[in-house]
């Protein structure tokens, strides 16, 4: 499986068990029993891409790679911990604005985008280094 982000497709929060060793298998399944339904799980666990977002990624040649996603995902943990709804993420070479209750990002730039602008209609800020 490549860890770049295909365009379009939710990726979950965690490894699915069948990625793991078969030692953490049994360790994972025990520990990581989801609580309440599979809908709010899938929900708290996915990243989403608008179309926007989607056509922004493409045009400008942005992949996110699979430690990027991760990196994404605890920034919008940490934001959704202080009560954020939109948010700036800023990596060392684009930026992302995500909706925090939604996890869904809704545009995005590569760093020559981000240079002279101004980032409107948002409540918070997170920077990855």
């Amino acid at each position: 499986m490549s860890d770049r982000m295909m365009i379009g497709h939710l990726y979950p929060g965690k490894l699915h068990p069948a990625t793991l060793s078969p030692e953490r298998r049994t360790a994972s399944a025990s520990s990581d029993a989801p609580k309440g339904n599979f809908k709010e799980l899938l929900n708290e666990n996915l990243l989403r891409i608008s179309n926007h977002a989607a056509k922004r990624l493409e045009q400008r040649g942005i992949e996110i790679k699979g430690d990027q996603l991760v990196q994404i995902q605890s920034a919008i943990e940490k934001a959704a911990a202080k009560g954020s709804k939109e948010s700036l993420i800023l990596m060392k070479d684009m930026a992302l604005i995500v909706n925090i209750p939604n996890r869904t990002v809704v545009t995005a730039m590569d760093g020559n985008a981000m240079k002279d602008n101004v980032f409107t209609q948002i409540d918070s800020a997170v920077i990855i280094s």
